[in-house]
Order: structure tokens, then sequence, then C-alpha cells
């Protein structure tokens, strides 16, 4: 069987960000939606517009969200649309906060803990998706990269209580915690199968605090920048990552890796790949050689 292909440039820019995409030799079809962090109000990480504003317009995108199930600034759709204008989003793109008239399910083929996926409502009006995630850690799956961003970041906000407390929204902060990791695996799978094929994924490893964009307050980052990968496999694409973090010579890497490794953040990688939503297997293609 095939490796999966994990293209790779160390360079930074929003030019880096067209090559990657173009490298993949999929052209993304009809009405496309590109899935982003907003950033929580207050976080100093989270990748800005005008970094992102020329590849979003190279695939003539549609710049989707959906709000959030914690505390904060984007928790409603009015604060959502409020931030997302504050952050400059709305400035530069045509925006969409998904679940802004409600959800829509999708279900789970042979789901580890849900059978049903909560997305956004308006997911069903695009042909296409472009996941642009930038990897960096997370209070609560250990990092955040492909499979965060299309499991957490299209759900709805019940639908991401649903997958936190592993099916059960009560259990949003309680639920136990690799079942919470399988279940961000089992949304991506749903995401996966709805769009068949038609989904392309840009990681960028910059600006890697141990914490998410969604903190209001996020630590500062301590290891140095890696570069930009993509891929059409969301599982390499995350294990390739991981792979660079780990064979980093960047002291600083020791807190990534804390956060990374406490909170078991691999898992939701394994159980992906058990779901067949992609190999951890992967054939890396450098752009700088």
């Amino acid at each position: 069987m095939e490796k999966s292909k994990v293209y790779f440039t160390k360079n930074i820019t929003p030019e880096a960000m067209i090559q990657m995409y173009e490298a993949l030799g999929l052209r993304l079809p009809g009405k496309v939606a590109v899935k982003v962090h907003s950033g929580e109000m207050g976080n100093q990480n989270f990748i800005r517009p005008e970094f992102m504003q020329p590849i979003i317009h190279h695939v003539k995108g549609t710049v989707v969200e959906c709000n959030t199930a914690y505390e904060g600034k984007r928790n409603t759709t009015k604060e959502h649309w409020e931030t997302m204008a504050s952050h400059g989003w709305t400035r530069f793109f045509q925006v969409d906060i998904m679940d802004e008239e409600g959800e829509m399910e999708l279900p789970v083929s042979g789901g580890k803990q849900l059978s049903v996926n909560y997305v956004g409502d308006h997911f069903r009006n695009y042909d296409s998706v472009l996941v642009l995630s930038h990897f960096k850690g997370h209070p609560m799956g250990g990092f955040g990269g492909a499979l965060k961003n299309i499991s957490i970041g299209i759900a709805s906000s019940h639908g991401k209580a649903h997958i936190h407390g592993a099916g059960n929204p009560d259990k949003i902060w309680t639920a136990d915690h690799d079942s919470f990791l399988e279940s961000m695996a089992d949304a991506a799978k749903s995401i996966m199968d709805y769009k068949k094929g038609n989904i392309a994924f840009l990681n960028v490893m910059c600006s890697m605090s141990v914490d998410c964009d969604c903190c209001a307050v996020a630590e500062d980052p301590k290891m140095a920048d890696i570069g930009i990968l993509s891929s059409l496999d969301p599982v390499a694409l995350d294990q390739a990552c991981l792979d660079l973090v780990y064979a980093s010579q960047d002291p600083g890497k020791k807190d990534l890796l804390e956060r990374i490794e406490s909170r078991n953040g691999v898992h939701t990688v394994e159980a992906a790949a058990e779901l067949g939503v992609g190999s951890r297997e992967y054939e890396f293609i450098s752009l700088n050689d």
C-alpha cells in the first residue's frame, strides 16, 4: 500500500502556504470552506488573517468557524462575530459561523465512542474543505493540529460538548480522558467520510505554545518555529509534526513534549489510524532539498 505523502518546507511565509497546497496536486472543487482558528480574544499566538490571505484567496475560499462550548468571546454567535471582526477576519474574507443557524448530524461509522457527530449546519453548503491548522500544544488534547481542527473545530457548540463528553455533553469536563481523545478521532472520521477526498490539510509549525489558540491567556512559545507541512492525510500530517518536535534539537521542546505526553496526545492519532482515517506511516517530502 502506498504511503501517504507529507510535504514540508522550512519557509513560513504566505507564499509558502500556496506552494504547500499546490504540492498536493489536488484542486479543491466547488465552494471551498477554509477552516481556520479565529483565536480567542486575548490570545497572542493565533495565526493572523494577513498571513492566511494569499492562500485563502488562492482557493477562493470562505473562512468557516463554529461557536465554542466554554466561557470566552466565541461561545455565542454575537460574540464570535465580534471576535472575528476584532481579529480582522471579516476585513479580509467572507466569513461563515457555521452553527449560527443550528447543526446537522453526521454518522460515525464504526466509532470507538460516538455514533453521531454534530457539526455546524452550514457545513452542508460546501463542496470541499481546506483545513489550515496552527500546530501547537493544547490544555486537554495535548496538541492541536489537523485532527483537532476537523473534529472539535467543525463541531457545533453542542457538538463540541458531545465530543468532550465522549457522547454525553453533560460530562464535558469530566469524561474519561482517553475516551475524549477517541471521540475526537471518531468525529474526524465522520468529516473525512462526508467529504470523500475533497479535503486538504496544511499545518503551520510556528509560535508553538503549550497552550491552544482557544486560551485567552496562553503561555508564550519556548520552541523555535519549524515550518509548514501539507498532506491529504490528517493522521500522517499530525504524526509528522509530532515526529519533527521529537527530532528537534531545540531544548525548548521539553515544555511542548511534557504537555503532549502528560495528556496522552498521541492517542488521538493512534485512534484515528485504527479507524482508517489515515496512516501513521508516511513519505516525507522536503521541498527545501
